[in-house]
């Protein structure tokens, strides 16, 4: 098949904020004003956040959790997003949002349980104001534009946010939570994190056109935004929050970013991708842009980044600690807390379980 090049059209744009080169440049709608502090605070976030995935790779690898999904390359994406949240949102996450987690204030063991097999979930979604990871892909956008429509209707203050991936924006659920938040005008932000790859199917497969501008057929705006650029996640995505609050109705954040390690831990990248891609995507790792950025401008010294390599290692090994401390629950507890109130099914099935067990010699 030949594409008429007379149809091709000019790169889209892309907000960027930092350079990979750690270079500050200006943007005429998304703009930033960050204190040193903040500054350090992100830069600390992003390590933290990835050593916490280096740690649950490992983990995995050694067969203490039955499967990691990684964020590596991630980082900023969802540090950037997770940042520009309020009390008074809600999160709805897929099953790699390990850094808005850590945003949202949940202990990342509990994300370990999961991946473990001990928990159901690990932490209170009202408490935290983030939901439970979802594995069907592309189902929590509904759950998100039903829980943004409550808030509408509730005259709640706060707005919504969806995290999904390239590969899900293919997927029904997705496209028919973008016709429910357009109609109703819901205050919700679907966050899409463009990694490039659907696990094992390039962007290509997925989209003749860029991600962002898919948003315009559902009647509302969307942004690409550089996803490896932490300042332009924050500001795009605070923006983007505060039209939903405003009454402004959706809008769609392309993050256009790199998943540089494999889908899950099941996956073997080398598969279907080239080490060059790999290697060029390295170049903008979205750690040591902000690394330049705070050298070049003077706001930390190497003491300050030594300090927080050591807090680092520090988190890792006590995230090691307290995941191999995780007690196994009894066979039977996967019957409670399925529903509510007590079920005759699930009770007919537990006691058939229980029977089973029996069978075996103790």
């Amino acid at each position: 098949m030949t594409v008429d090049a007379s149809r091709e059209e000019a790169p889209p744009e892309l907000v960027q904020l930092l350079t990979p080169e750690g270079e500050r440049v200006e943007h005429p709608d998304y703009d930033i004003d960050l204190t040193p502090d903040e500054v350090r605070s992100l830069y600390r976030d992003l390590v933290l956040v990835r050593r916490v995935d280096l740690e649950a790779v490992a983990l995995q690898r050694q067969g203490e959790l039955g499967i990691w999904a990684s964020l590596l390359g991630q980082e900023a994406a969802q540090i950037g997003s997770g940042r520009a949240l309020t009390d008074a949102d809600m999160a709805f996450p897929t099953y790699r949002e390990h850094g808005v987690a850590w945003c949202r204030d949940v202990d990342p063991v509990k994300l370990l349980g999961l991946f473990r097999g001990v928990n159901h979930g690990g932490w209170d979604p009202a408490e935290h104001n983030f939901h439970l990871y979802t594995i069907v892909i592309g189902s929590q956008t509904l759950h998100a534009v039903g829980y943004a429509m409550g808030l509408q209707r509730d005259s709640g203050e706060g707005a919504t946010i969806v995290y999904f991936g390239d590969g899900a924006s293919s997927q029904g659920d997705v496209n028919e939570s973008f016709v429910w938040a357009s109609v109703f005008n819901a205050p919700i932000v679907f966050f899409c994190q463009n990694n490039q790859w659907a696990i094992s199917e390039p962007i290509e497969k997925q989209s003749r056109i860029p991600l962002y501008r898919r948003a315009s057929g559902f009647g509302f705006p969307g942004i690409r935004v550089d996803g490896n650029d932490v300042f332009a996640c924050l500001a795009v995505t605070r923006k983007a929050l505060a039209d939903a609050r405003s009454g402004q109705g959706p809008t769609l954040v392309e993050a256009f970013t790199y998943r540089m390690g494999a889908h899950t831990t099941t996956d073997d990248p080398t598969r279907y991708r080239v080490a060059s891609e790999l290697e060029a995507w390295k170049l903008k790792d979205p750690i040591e842009r902000v690394k330049a950025y705070l050298f070049k401008q003077e706001l930390a010294d190497q003491e300050f980044i030594d300090g927080v390599e050591a807090e680092a290692d520090q988190l890792g090994a006590d995230l090691r600690r307290r995941c191999l401390a995780m007690p196994d629950p009894e066979p039977l507890d996967i019957f409670d807390h399925v529903y509510r109130e007590p079920h005759a099914l699930i009770d007919e099935e537990r006691a058939t379980f229980a029977a089973y067990l029996e069978g075996f010699e103790k």
